[in-house]
């Protein structure tokens, strides 16, 4: 089932540079997909359309087949829900613990004190933090705030898991372990959508790559490699 949908889109800002121009590409549920290219090439923007923190200046974005640009501004938060994000720095409460890091995208849904202790402990485990939930951001490593980023993003079961550079201030071996954290996320069913011009990474991965060049997609292989277009 194409559970994204982009058509002919593009994205000129107002100072008149264009970071899309005419992409048109589908994404299934359950797919796992690396999208490639140099700094500048239009991959943070895509993403930014696919969860509506951006809209097109041209085409259209169609998310289960609904026109995400007819969504409501009141509605854009519930909207969002459907997704997790994670980014190359972090981006955690320095304040809070993990467990509080965690914990906090639950109380924000409203969920019950010890549906969200049970919850918790439970995702901390799967990304290998659980002995670490009492700890600040400060006090572990780059690999393991990014293990509790991760953590953070998937705990309400988002439809599709973003992740925009998660490997990028990552020593590789901290980076190879990131990986198989979203293959595990993609294991059980989530969309994965990996944005990264780290080519060891997604040559590991063998699965989906959308290669990105000034804003078009100039090749898009089912099983492919991190191959420069030239």
């Amino acid at each position: 089932m194409k559970l994204i949908n982009l058509e002919n889109v593009s994205k000129e800002y107002i100072d008149g540079f264009i970071a899309l121009n005419d992409v048109t590409c589908a994404i299934d549920q359950g797919e796992f997909v690396s999208l490639v290219g140099s700094s500048g090439a239009g991959k943070s923007t895509l993403l930014k359309m696919i969860y509506a923190d951006e809209f097109p200046s041209d085409g259209t974005v169609y998310f289960g087949g609904r026109d995400i640009s007819e969504i409501k501004r009141k509605v854009l938060p519930h909207f969002r829900r459907n997704f997790g994000t994670v980014f190359q720095d972090f981006k955690l409460l320095q304040q809070k613990t993990v467990f509080e890091n965690v914990a906090y995208t639950l109380e924000v849904h409203g969920k019950s004190d010890a549906q969200i202790y049970d919850e918790v402990h439970n995702i901390l485990k799967i990304v290998g933090m659980d002995d670490k939930s009492d700890k600040y951001p400060h006090q572990i490593s780059g690999g393991e705030q990014q293990r509790v980023s991760l953590a953070r993003a998937v705990i309400h079961r988002p439809r599709v898991l973003i992740a925009d550079e998660p490997t990028g201030n990552l020593d590789p071996i901290s980076a190879l372990s990131i990986v198989k954290l979203l293959l595990k996320v993609n294991s059980f069913g989530t969309t994965v959508i990996l944005a990264t011009h780290d080519k060891s990474v997604v040559d590991k991965l063998s699965r989906r790559v959308i290669l990105m060049d000034k804003g078009r997609i100039v090749r898009d292989d089912a099983h492919g490699k991190y191959i420069i277009s030239g």
